[in-house]
């Protein structure tokens, strides 16, 4: 019996919090749903919300360390977005100075798919519905 009813959301940590606000709500266009400045952090949460209801929360913390990305660490890989057209997308991106890998093929799905990085290195994958 599966307890899981979905994802919520996926939190990210920013080191340049504009830079990187910027790109999640004007290059990957998420709805902002509430921005809050937490003084005693000295730390943004901006919470973000993709059409399906997925939120993303984007978090600013004073010099936080850089995520270990290659070769590959331990831990969360890369978050997977859902798009309609996948060479739309990857269009869109470039349109915004995003640099995207050439677009794959899932050979078990038989899906199209690519990567690309924010701002700050993290691996985000674009799937083909």
């Amino acid at each position: 019996m599966a307890i899981l009813l979905g994802t919520h959301h996926v939190a990210v940590i920013c080191s340049d919090y504009a830079r990187s606000k910027h790109f999640y709500t004007e290059v990957l266009g998420l709805a902002v749903v509430s921005e809050v400045f937490r003084a005693s952090r000295g730390s943004y949460k901006l919470d973000l919300r993709l059409p399906d209801g997925t939120q993303v929360e984007l978090f600013s913390f004073p010099n936080p360390p850089p995520r270990p990305s290659y070769p590959e660490a331990c831990g969360l890989r890369h978050l997977a977005l859902v798009v309609a057209d996948l060479a739309a997308a990857v269009a869109h991106l470039g349109a915004h100075g995003v640099n995207v890998e050439p677009i794959r093929v899932d050979e078990y799905t038989g899906k199209r798919f690519t990567f690309f990085a924010d701002p700050d290195g993290l691996p985000l994958e674009l799937y083909e519905r």
